[in-house]
């Protein structure tokens, strides 16, 4: 059963990602199979043959609590262990067509495969899960066969519907549950308009921009000179590395340097329209920041594959060592 739950872990009724399996714990305990799903909550999945006593939702929520305890790093490394070779990165985003979230293992959620159960385990994942929300559950496995078929057929002992979903994780765990951030990378995205930004100007001329409201002007105007930003068009790929030359400014106001000289944005000969309806407002104005380009590529040439990192903000701390690494190497830029 637990050969056939890896090999498709569908069976419990959702997609998921088994990331190892019998995976020693830091207690001496080995945790049958761990996996992900696609919000990147992390499963315990303890499966027990025949009867199950009323120790094994004690051992499972022992497991629990020092799967809770995991970092990302924690869970690359387990998962490197499971699949060598395999950057975690692209296998989520094969099996669940996504980019991997920042934050991984922010909620758990324990399952116990048995055949059956008996009536004080039955009493005790109830009381957990139904009066204090632990998201612990029990599946139930039958197997059927008739007129030379086989059937497995599955139920469980707290509804799905009614099922916790709460996590015991803390926020102080916030850190942990994401890749640390190197203190110098920033993603930046240059959604290009039909009428408006186009990334042949910021590849020439030496910017990024963004407009949209406080929610996306905001994040843009957050990144500091000096930070290295890796731009990215959504839908494509990313198509530029490079250093912040100067503070965002908003479109009518932003100067440049273009072949030495000290240039106004707006008086460039631009592919794109940078002006909006409203736009005397801070919140409504498009917002350039200058960069010095260490390498950018026109549209047709940006470099993307799955599990690469993309974010629906402007700009945001670029975390995921998958993407630098990648993304710098198809650049040339390893060193």
């Amino acid at each position: 059963m637990e050969g056939y739950i890896e090999s498709d872990p569908s069976v419990l009724g959702e997609p998921l990602l088994v990331i190892g399996r019998q995976v020693p714990t830091a207690h001496g305990g080995f945790v049958d199979l761990l996996a992900l799903d696609e919000t990147a909550s992390l499963h315990v999945i303890e499966l027990k043959r025949d009867k199950t006593p009323r120790d094994v939702a004690a051992q499972t929520l022992d497991y629990g609590s020092w799967a809770a305890t995991l970092g990302r790093s924690d869970i690359d490394h387990i998962f490197a262990t499971y699949r060598p070779g395999l950057a975690l990165e692209e296998a989520f985003a094969d099996r669940f067509g996504d980019t991997l979230p920042e934050e991984v293992n922010t909620a758990q959620e324990f399952t116990i495969v048995a055949a059956s159960v008996d009536n004080a385990t039955e009493r005790i994942v109830r009381f957990l899960n139904e009066d204090f929300e632990v998201p612990i559950n029990v599946v139930f496995f039958r197997h059927f066969q008739d007129n030379g078929s086989s059937y497995l057929a599955r139920s469980w002992l707290v509804d799905q519907s009614e099922q916790a979903k709460s996590s015991i994780s803390a926020v102080s765990r916030k850190n942990k549950t994401r890749e640390p951030w190197n203190g110098s990378d920033w993603y930046v995205s240059f959604g290009e308009e039909p009428t408006g930004r186009q990334w042949v100007d910021g590849m020439k001329y030496g910017f990024v921009s963004g407009r949209g409201g406080k929610v996306y002007s905001r994040t843009l105007r957050t990144v500091p000179i000096g930070a290295r930003v890796f731009a990215y068009i959504p839908k494509v790929g990313y198509v530029g590395i490079g250093t912040v030359a100067g503070e965002a400014q908003r479109y009518h106001k932003s100067t440049l340097l273009v072949d030495g000289a000290e240039r106004q944005l707006r008086e460039l000969d631009l592919s794109g329209n940078y002006r909006h309806e409203g736009d005397e407002s801070d919140d409504n104005a498009e917002w350039v920041v200058p960069v010095d380009w260490i390498r950018a590529v026109p549209q047709a040439q940006a470099v993307w594959k799955a599990g690469l990192f993309s974010n629906p903000n402007t700009a945001t701390k670029l975390r995921s060592q998958f993407t630098i690494e990648h993304v710098t190497a198809a650049f040339g830029l390893d060193d």
